[in-house]
């Protein structure tokens, strides 16, 4: 009995040793296999990513990431216009090729296609931001009705984007498709208005940038604050101005900074001269990107050119 006890644990023991022996061969050749996927996918790339204009900030940081990670060594950057990268992404999707492109949110490009980031470990592209509404100092005193409206103010990413898309289809018309949001999402409106009394013509300018999410948050503002009898103004202007305008009270508000980063460095040179009402929109990134049938998820799962 004893010598048959033996001879079982010594046969389950070589069965055990072979399927260990089994599971580690299998593991290499699905290391091996993933390099050889990854390896192919950058060579189907031609270790180049398909970026905007020259001059753009994220160019910029494409090619710091260039420099910067192993696995991006030897690629270059094909820059050109933001149109121009759309068509490719949008060609190369419709025959489901790879393609690696510079990429931002908001943005339509995330409601029109299914695409992903790619991670970003060293974060040379920055951590996720928010849009922010600031308004001038005594706002809430001056135009409480006003104020209330604009600290309420808020729009889910997806959302946001599928407005831009649709507004890219009527060649960014955005009084046209912030009229039709406002009048498709009148229960949202009236979430933002709660409790506002009629402000009987009183006057409000609103700053923003010519950014495609800002113009249309913005107009969309505009209506909602025209709803409850205000006056409106819109007042295109370059980020700089937009902080100056709000701090000497030239303005009244802004749904347009992009913190902490992006704006980051006006926001601290004029803080405590006006006052932040929090994210209008969260999520704000950039980035690059892939479509989702590629099987790659971060930067690092590329191979350095030969």
């Amino acid at each position: 009995m004893v010598k048959s006890k033996w001879k079982k644990i010594g046969l389950t023991a070589s069965l055990s040793l072979a399927l260990f022996a089994a599971g580690c061969g299998s593991n290499d050749g699905g290391n091996e296999q993933a390099e050889e996927t990854t390896s192919s996918v950058s060579e189907e790339l031609e270790y180049t990513i398909t970026g905007i204009e020259p001059g753009a900030g994220q160019t910029q940081t494409n090619d710091q990431a260039i420099a910067e990670y192993e696995s991006l060594a030897g690629w270059e950057q094909e820059t050109s216009s933001a149109g121009a990268m759309l068509t490719a992404l949008g060609e190369a999707i419709d025959n489901e090729e790879p393609i690696i492109v510079a990429a931002w949110s908001p943005h339509y490009m995330f409601a029109q296609y299914d695409i992903k980031y790619l991670e970003d470990p060293k974060l040379i592209f920055g951590e996720e931001e928010h849009i922010t509404t600031i308004v001038r100092n005594g706002l809430k005193d001056d135009m409480p009705n006003a104020y209330t409206i604009l600290d309420s103010i808020y729009f889910e990413l997806p959302v946001l984007e599928e407005a831009l898309l649709a507004a890219k289809e009527i060649d960014f018309d955005f009084e046209t498709i912030a009229q039709q949001w406002v009048d498709e999402n009148a229960e949202k409106v009236a979430e933002w208005t709660e409790g506002v009394e009629p402000a009987d013509g009183a006057s409000i300018d609103l700053v923003l940038t010519p950014w495609d999410a800002e113009a249309f948050t913005t107009n969309v503002t505009k209506l909602v604050l025209e709803q409850q009898g205000f006056d409106v103004t819109l007042t295109p202007v370059d980020p700089s101005i937009m902080f100056e305008a709000i701090a000497s009270g030239d303005s009244d508000a802004t749904l347009s900074p992009w913190m902490p980063a992006t704006h980051g460095a006006y926001y601290e040179k004029y803080e405590g001269q006006f006052e932040d009402l929090g994210a209008n929109v969260e999520g704000a990134r950039i980035g690059l990107a892939v479509p989702s049938y590629m099987e790659i998820d971060s930067i690092e799962d590329l191979e350095p050119a030969e």
